[in-house]
């Protein structure tokens, strides 16, 4: 098996008698899709949030390339390899998608003592936002204004953005949300071709997407796994048909 790069080990979050996440252990494999599926409320975002260090973990623990990053800060984590996006775009619509994805990159190329230094000048940073706005299919759009790209076109700056950090983990949430057919295809293809060199966890809805991409399948119904297999073995299995996929066969 490809090497494990993100391990979460019995996760717990509580907020006072809830339990939104409930001993949930899982690890992401470089070279894989892990798809994290579930019923609204299920715990997948939450699940994401823990993983990056967004919120803390009421127990369990988190490691990344096998050092335990439990107690660290999201910056923290993001700098050591963990790259995110969110369920709704998070993009700097004013700028440009290189100004975006230049800014994303800053964070990686981090020199204080060039305080008076424009960011644009500095060559380490565009670089990176100009290979990650390729990787992610934005090359013809380096100078438009990120407010007026589509919905399907911000959703690949998002992916962008985090590839300017060049992180080996890749947590998405709710990639494809509010995307037509092409725009999902387009997305599909995207994430299909970085997987080498990443180990990707996708949240997703769209369970015809999920099928089709993901190598491994984690089902979630009120905090907790109730399956963690193969898609086949996922499809088939009589407690996830009950649970989620609308009813055994």
């Amino acid at each position: 098996m490809a090497e494990a790069i993100l391990r979460g080990r019995d996760l717990t979050r509580r907020w006072g008698g809830v339990v939104a996440v409930n001993a949930v252990s899982i690890e992401l494999h470089r070279g894989e899709v892990h798809a994290v599926i579930g019923t609204n409320g299920a715990g997948k975002s939450t699940l994401v949030n823990v993983l990056s260090g967004e919120i803390d973990a009421s127990s369990g623990s988190v490691e990344l390339s096998g050092q335990d990053v439990t107690r660290w800060t999201q910056p923290r984590r993001a700098r050591a390899g963990l790259g995110r996006s969110y369920q709704r775009s998070t993009i700097f619509p004013q700028f440009t998608v290189l100004e975006n994805c230049r800014l994303a990159a800053q964070a990686r190329f981090q020199w204080p003592w060039r305080l008076w230094s424009a960011a644009s000048t500095c060559e380490a940073s565009n670089r990176a936002a100009r290979d990650a706005a390729a990787r992610a299919g934005l090359a013809g759009a380096l100078d438009r204004e990120a407010g007026l790209l589509s919905h399907g076109e911000k959703r690949q700056l998002e992916i962008a953005m985090c590839l300017a950090t060049d992180p080996s983990v890749l947590l998405l949430d709710e990639p494809l949300a509010g995307m037509g057919a092409e725009e999902s295809e387009r997305m599909l293809e995207l994430l299909s071709g970085l997987r080498e060199g990443h180990a990707i966890l996708l949240v997703e809805h769209d369970m015809d997407a999920v099928f089709r991409i993901a190598d491994r399948i984690t089902v979630l119904v009120d905090g907790a796994v109730i399956a963690s297999d193969a898609p086949a073995a996922v499809r088939d299995n009589p407690e996830v048909q009950r649970a989620y996929l609308g009813g055994a066969r």
